[in-house]
């Protein structure tokens, strides 16, 4: 019997990695010679490095950067691939988690310390990245990643703008004769799960701004300096990104990378399946187990169980998700591939007794799972 098992991360609970070992444990319990093909998976968010840096046995790299408000943080990104592959989460060097919320300000924050992230891996020789764009605290259009990548940002007096996205109005012209050349013959793909474009009343400022701390009126500034930096992108580079789905991911940082850095952006999940070549381990298997912590009706907007349920259920491989919590409208997910919803909670538990006791739970239910299918 060969089971793959691909779930993502139980947050607060378990990592991906450590959720497929306790599937695989309870497995053994009862198929003690079946054969477990463990991909940790996860939709280019938060646990994506450490997803496909123990999928690969890769590494990760520590390195001190420029935070979002300017101040020194140290973050992380993966290597794999022999070192020829980055993955990077925008967030670990640019993220709102890195801010305290009175702190929080998108006419100052900063993605510079994403493009010190970007240029390390660089040096250390990769030719292929992967870069996760949620949970970032910035506003800025990408301006900062690109000064760290050595674009200049200049106002009227041919003076390089300050960080943040209050600074755009002053922009004038735009030089990128600087720009790091090994970025020319590099691959990047972006891991981006919103459509918003740019600007506009569905624009990055408009949407995401309010959680980043712009009040009413700095969230229309914000709006109208990204208009004028996708003018001034426009008429220098003869690129118009304003309104393409995805330009407004991270504050703009979506646009930034299509724009200046030929970036592709897909779907999370979809990059990920095809970074740890799921479909090809799926292919000839007899059940495919996956979960995450919650599931529910919004699972089918591109969560890692509902990737993870499409790939099998085109290879006609059973699905059995497993999930911390059961929401409403999970009816609509028997309809994508997925066989059947486990919860794992033995019973009516404090959350935090819950979190704890997750990989005990998860390899318990495994087990009681292969017993039903045993018979």
């Amino acid at each position: 019997m060969k089971i793959v098992l691909a779930p993502d991360s139980f947050k607060e609970s378990m990592t991906a990695k450590n959720a497929a070992l306790a599937m695989e444990k309870g497995i053994k319990k009862v198929f003690p010679h079946a054969e477990c093909v463990i991909v940790p998976m996860a939709d280019g968010g938060e646990g994506t490095v450490e997803s496909l840096v123990s999928f690969s046995n890769g590494e990760i790299i520590k390195t001190e950067v420029i935070g979002p408000i300017g101040k020194e943080v140290i973050a992380e990104y993966g290597l794999l691939d022999e070192g020829k592959t980055a993955v990077i989460e925008m967030a670990s060097a640019s993220g709102l988690g890195l801010i305290k919320p009175e702190d929080r300000n998108p006419l100052v924050t900063t993605t510079y310390g994403t493009g010190q992230l970007i240029k390390h891996a660089l040096d250390q020789g990769v030719n292929r990245f992967l870069i996760g764009i949620g949970g970032s605290a910035t506003n800025d259009g990408g301006m900062g990643m690109l000064q760290a990548l050595g674009v200049s940002f200049k106002n009227q007096n041919g003076d390089e703008l300050p960080f943040g996205g209050g600074a755009l109005e002053q922009l004038h012209s735009i030089d990128i004769s600087g720009l790091d050349a090994r970025l020319k013959t590099v691959k990047i793909d972006v891991a981006c799960d919103v459509n918003n474009p740019l600007i506009g009343d569905n624009g990055c400022s408009a949407i995401f701004g309010p959680q980043k701390g712009a009040d009413p009126e700095m969230v229309s500034l914000l709006d109208r300096n990204l208009t004028h930096f996708a003018e001034v992108i426009k008429t220098e580079l003869q690129l118009d990104i304003a309104h393409i789905a995805g330009a407004g991911a991270a504050g703009g940082l979506g646009a930034g990378l299509m724009a200046f850095l030929n970036a592709r952006l897909k779907k999370g999940i979809e990059l990920v399946i095809e970074y740890t070549g799921l479909e090809e381990k799926i292919i000839g298997a007899d059940f495919c187990f996956t979960g995450e912590g919650s599931i529910d009706g919004q699972t089918l907007f591109g969560k890692t169980p509902y990737g993870v349920a499409a790939i099998a259920k085109k290879h006609s491989v059973p699905v059995i998700a497993f999930a911390g919590r059961i929401g409403h409208g999970v009816d609509v997910l028997y309809h994508h591939g997925f066989n059947a919803i486990i919860g794992i909670l033995k019973g009516v538990t404090p959350l935090e007794e819950a979190l704890e006791s997750g990989r005990d739970n998860l390899a318990f239910t495994t087990e009681n799972v292969c017993r039903v299918l045993k018979i």
